[in-house]
């Protein structure tokens, strides 16, 4: 399918309640289970649009694999010190840009509040996300993430994934 040809009719709804399934598990913390919607060779990278844009792979966040993944939860769990907070991700915009192959190439604009005990909420990220999700059986698995945020700058530390 072409980017202006029309995909499957239940295919953009999927794919909605499989982004907001996505950013539901972050939301509530459950970190461990953030791997599970990844394939095992999986890209993904949080990066600024100014890098996205000039085609500069420097990203904030770079994991190659979904081993590297589990990896940055078991960091965030048992070594990483940070302040309390919540998170909540707003998804919108959900795009099917083209399938093929058992893939599909999607974008989604996301938006992110963080709130901490002794402070306003502030708006943490926004940008969009790029992804290749295989389509199988079993569902849709990100085969490659880019987490592109349009902020100039990241207010406080970006300690969990986008």
């Amino acid at each position: 399918m072409s980017i202006l040809e029309s995909p499957p009719p239940d295919l953009r709804a999927r794919l909605r309640d499989f982004y907001e399934d996505y950013v539901f598990c972050l939301d509530e913390f459950r970190l461990e289970d953030w791997p599970a919607f990844f394939t095992e060779d999986c890209h993904y990278r949080v990066q600024s649009r100014e890098n996205h844009d000039a085609g500069l792979p420097v990203g904030i966040i770079h994991c190659m694999n979904k081993n590297m993944l589990k990896d940055r939860v078991t960091a965030l769990r048992k070594t990483t010190v940070f302040q309390p907070r919540s998170l909540r991700h707003f998804v919108s915009g959900v795009r099917v840009q083209e399938v093929r192959d058992g893939e599909v190439d999607a974008q989604a604009n996301f938006l992110i509040i963080e709130s901490m005990s002794d402070q306003n909420p502030v708006i943490s990220l926004v940008g969009r996300y790029i992804d290749r999700i295989v389509i199988s059986e079993d569902g849709f698995k990100i085969k490659s993430r880019d987490c592109v945020y349009d902020n100039y700058q990241i207010l406080t530390s970006l300690i969990t994934p986008v």
